[in-house]
């Protein structure tokens, strides 16, 4: 019974933090209740679908978690096992997740169990990662593979944040879809060649 109340607590505990407007505030709740095994400073957790076991997972320092990120710690494989005819009781396969410091990780990946990512490393936005990825790897794919280098990332970001460091919004707006509309007319012009 007190199994039950527990999981249904910690069910109610992940709708609430879900329901928190705005990822900033849901990762400071997050830190200070101690969702994760490990929360360090200056993490970004955008997703509202939290994870199950989140006690296999720790986050190290500046971490960026876009929404839709899934981290998976365990399968649900020993159910259909222990169906079967046998009678050996199988248990959840379970593994730890851990993200190091300076990891950006894109849209709607996927972590899978018995992963370490970083430090100074990238997973691409709908990647699944399956296997560690190394220092100032970035990764994309399913599996996720490398597909670059974390510095070459770094240098392009901080030349671009450059040349719109002055503009405002709506002047960068503007100029995000003026060079849009070129690059698309210039893949147009080359087509018809």
């Amino acid at each position: 019974m007190k199994l039950k109340l527990y999981v249904f607590f910690y069910q109610v505990v992940r709708l609430l933090i879900a329901l928190i407007p705005g990822a900033t505030l849901r990762s400071r709740v997050l830190r200070a209740i101690r969702f994760f095994n490990q929360m360090g400073e200056n993490v970004h957790f955008q997703p509202r679908k939290l994870p199950a076991d989140p006690k296999y997972i720790r986050l190290h320092n500046n971490i960026s978690v876009a929404s839709g990120v899934v981290f998976v710690t365990h399968d649900i494989m020993h159910y259909v096992f222990n169906g079967m005819d046998g009678g050996h009781e199988f248990n959840a396969h379970v593994g730890c997740i851990e993200i190091m410091n300076d990891v950006f990780i894109g849209a709607n990946a996927m972590i899978m169990p018995d992963v370490r990512i970083g430090p100074r490393a990238i997973v691409a936005a709908g990647a699944v990662v399956t296997k560690d990825v190394a220092e100032g790897e970035v990764v994309g794919g399913v599996p996720a593979r490398n597909i670059g280098d974390f510095r070459e990332v770094l240098e392009n970001r901080r030349r671009a944040s450059i040349e719109v460091k002055e503009l405002d919004r709506r002047s960068r707006a503007k100029g995000e879809w003026s060079a849009f509309d070129s690059k698309r007319r210039a893949l147009a012009d080359r087509s018809v060649d």
